[in-house]
């Protein structure tokens, strides 16, 4: 495959390998702070109905989109005249902001005042993203009194505390993780240098990753998620990929001299590394089938990062060991000792004793998961809102407060904008209009249609002529009719049964959307509903393209790997049920409420995610343990005894491998936004159950019951 003369040629060169990846820490490094800077929101945005609807809100009717809101709260002793003058007071002092283009009081518009709540709505010039500085500025700015306050709250301000919290939770769980990796490190090797290597390259590739990154985003739109992502990947894969190949060097190493040592780890171990990363590379990149910004933005930096660590296994960690092979011996040499005998017997022992059952082993692993598979059914998917902070979080407190007090609990607000045929609606348009109105009046899923029909009391026949050849403003109808009609576009507002997630919800959606276009007068639907519902078929439309390109992909490169048609489809269905199991875990936790989580639905990207790249990070060990089999197999041709002797020889470093992973991922748990903790908790427990329940007792059983069936192929293979 060449990649044992790349790294032969990194050891014999060692300085130009250090002087480059040195040169190129340095100068992406240096980038990598700044990759907050160029992140967007989560980018769960479809484009679709929703944006085109939010687009003519804006344009036509003067509604902003995504806009600040301010949540006025007054204890029951305020008077009302007191409550108004304070809004009118809060508002005043916002006068003069940079990109403050409209405001939207609750002293002037019906419905945004309810007893001793009120909210107002700020419409700015930039994008959400760009608003940082805005949000400092208007906090600094908001009058908070004992028994009078204003919060805000809006997607925007939501997704800056989002950004912010992302920003800590990395940072804590990279104080937990780095060090906790290096102790597994040191435990496994009994030496810092054999320890220090892997978690040094980690480092490098996660830094010089997050500086490319950077580069990326100022051209890219990228997910916050990607903070996350990145060093959760980078750190484990390379550490992973580092501490298999120095396991092999130092094992070679007692046997040959270092040069022959490093090429043998190369061209056995590194085999399995390199499918390994293929098979991770593979899972992220089916991801992309989902068209939706988070899922390109973080396939698109994992893979960087796997690339990254891959270039930096083949040439930067021989390039180190040329020098420190000398160190790593030494450290080495303690491993022969009766300690070491005793702890290869331990793992062949264990080995031993499931190969002489597999069958009692088999249904033992069998029970363990269907145990963790079972609350997969009651999985519940939501996109991520203000729920994904913690209570304390002002943001997601004053949005609980506008919910209370302003929406009503089980329905759905729906936008609908009727589209003339010409630049103006003419009569025939305004008959059609009306009886779209009645028709939606008569639908049992509707709650109530707000429309200029139902405003003015009207019917269309008896609308005065000069409505419909006056400008608006001029009309007998004033400043009512212009907050439902705009030229050739006329605003209707529906009220459904049911909360924006429901299905049933989502259906008559689809439904009427299918309708509206081929519709007399057509229309378009937006509305927090219509945003959701746009997601989810985003999602789940193209799901099967994802898992059979996924699955399909995989197979193709164990069985070129290993030459045998069983081995891929047993890996491929063992990876099928750890990530199920670990589907049931998460579930467990999150919605059930466990080990003091806040009960709540799973991120509808989380599975997903967890799916692409954890798919492909199991691979990485049961790849490593398959090849040490296989390696063995081919030179005794003896199955029982290829699968102990891999097993023995493999399970202490894959325990390793499993618990780096599980300690760099699982810090994730502590974090302050919901989807990271689902992400970190989802992947740790699929690498647990994958280096557990499946390596230790399925594997070897499985492979002891199918004897020299694991190896069959036809000849076209071979």
């Amino acid at each position: 495959m060449g990649v044992h003369r790349l790294a032969l040629l990194s050891y014999r060169y060692p300085k130009v390998v250090i002087s480059f990846w040195a040169l190129f820490l340095l100068f992406f490094g240096s980038y990598a702070s700044k990759l907050p800077t160029v992140l967007k929101d989560h980018g769960l945005l479809p484009s679709g109905a929703y944006v085109q609807v939010q687009q003519l809100l804006s344009a036509d009717f003067h509604i902003p989109d995504n806009p600040i809101m301010l949540v006025f709260e007054k204890k029951e002793f305020v008077s009302l005249e007191r409550f108004q003058h304070y809004i009118e007071q809060a508002l005043n002092q916002l006068r003069g902001i940079d990109g403050l283009t409209e405001v939207i009081s609750p002293l002037q518009t019906q419905g945004m005042l309810e007893g001793n709540y009120a909210y107002a709505l700020l419409s700015f010039s930039y994008k959400p993203y760009q608003l940082k500085p805005v949000l400092a500025n208007l906090h600094s700015r908001l009058l908070n009194q004992q028994d009078m306050t204003v919060t805000m709250t809006g997607k925007s301000v939501v997704q800056d505390d989002v950004n912010r919290a992302s920003e800590h939770d990395l940072r804590k769980a990279e104080l937990i993780g780095i060090p906790a990796a290096f102790i597994i490190l040191w435990f496994a090797f009994r030496g810092i240098v054999s320890a220090l290597i892997p978690v040094v390259i980690g480092m490098i590739g996660v830094a010089g990753t997050m500086g490319i990154m950077y580069g990326i985003g100022t051209q890219l739109e990228l997910s916050n998620f990607v903070l996350n992502v990145i060093p959760m990947v980078g750190l484990a894969l390379s550490i992973d990929f580092t501490l298999i190949l120095v396991s092999r060097f130092r094992e070679e190493l007692e046997r040959q001299a270092a040069e022959p040592a490093m090429v043998t780890a190369m061209q056995t171990a590194g085999r399995a590394v390199l499918f390994s990363a293929f098979s991770v590379l593979l899972g992220l990149m089916g991801t992309l089938f989902i068209p939706l910004p988070i899922f390109t933005s973080v396939a698109v930096g994992a893979m960087t990062v796997i690339v990254v660590s891959v270039c930096l296994t083949f040439t930067l960690l021989p390039a180190m060991l040329s020098f420190l092979w000398p160190a790593i011996l030494a450290e080495s040499k303690p491993q022969s000792d009766k300690s070491a005998a005793r702890r290869n017997n331990v793992w062949y022992a264990i080995s031993l004793f499931v190969m002489n059952k597999p069958m009692r082993m088999l249904v033992l692993a069998s029970l363990l998961l269907i145990g963790c598979l079972l609350p997969v059914s009651r999985m519940k998917l939501a996109i991520p809102d203000a729920s994904s902070l913690p209570a304390v979080y002002s943001s997601r407190q004053a949005v609980e407060v506008y919910q209370d007090h302003f929406i009503t609990p089980s329905t759905s607000p729906i936008v609908m904008i009727v589209q003339g045929k010409f630049d103006k609606l003419n009569k025939q348009d305004w008959m059609e209009a009306y009886a779209l109105v009645q028709f939606l009046e008569k639908d049992p899923s509707v709650v109530r249609v707000d429309s200029v029909f139902s405003t003015l009391s009207i019917q269309p026949a008896k609308l005065d002529a000069s409505l419909q050849q006056q400008p608006l403003p001029q009309n007998p109808y004033g400043s009512v009719l212009q907050r439902f009609v705009n030229k050739n576009h006329m605003l209707i507002h529906v009220t459904l049964r049911g909360s924006p997630s429901s299905e049933q919800v989502m259906e008559w959606l689809r439904q009427r959307e299918q309708t509206g276009a081929s519709a007399k007068l057509p229309y378009v639907l937006g509305g927090e509903a219509k945003y959701q519902q746009e997601v989810f078929d985003a999602i789940f439309h193209n799901l099967g393209y994802v898992l059979l390109f996924i699955i399909i992909s995989n197979y193709l490169v164990l069985l070129f790997a290993f030459r045998s048609l069983l081995i891929p489809l047993k890996a491929i269905v063992m990876n099928l049920l750890s990530l199920g199991a670990a589907f049931g875990i998460l579930v467990w936790i999150f919605e059930e409420g466990i080990l003091g989580m806040e009960p709540s639905s799973i991120a509808i990207m989380i599975p997903v995610f967890i799916f692409g790249l954890t798919f492909g990070i199991s691979m990485d060990y049961g790849m490593f343990l398959v090849s040490r089999i296989y390696e063995e197999y081919r030179k005794t041709q003896d199955n029982d005894r290829a699968v102990l002797i891999g097993l023995a020889s493999t399970s202490r470093i894959i325990t390793s491998a499993a618990a780096i992973m599980i300690v760099v991922t699982g810090p994730f748990a502590f974090a302050d936004v919901v989807g990271v903790k689902q992400l970190g908790i989802g992947i740790a427990a699929a690498i647990l159950i994958d280096a557990t329940v499946i390596r230790m007792l399925v594997v070897p059983s499985l492979m002891k019951l199918l004897g020299s069936w694991n190896w069959w192929s036809p000849r076209w293979l071979k």
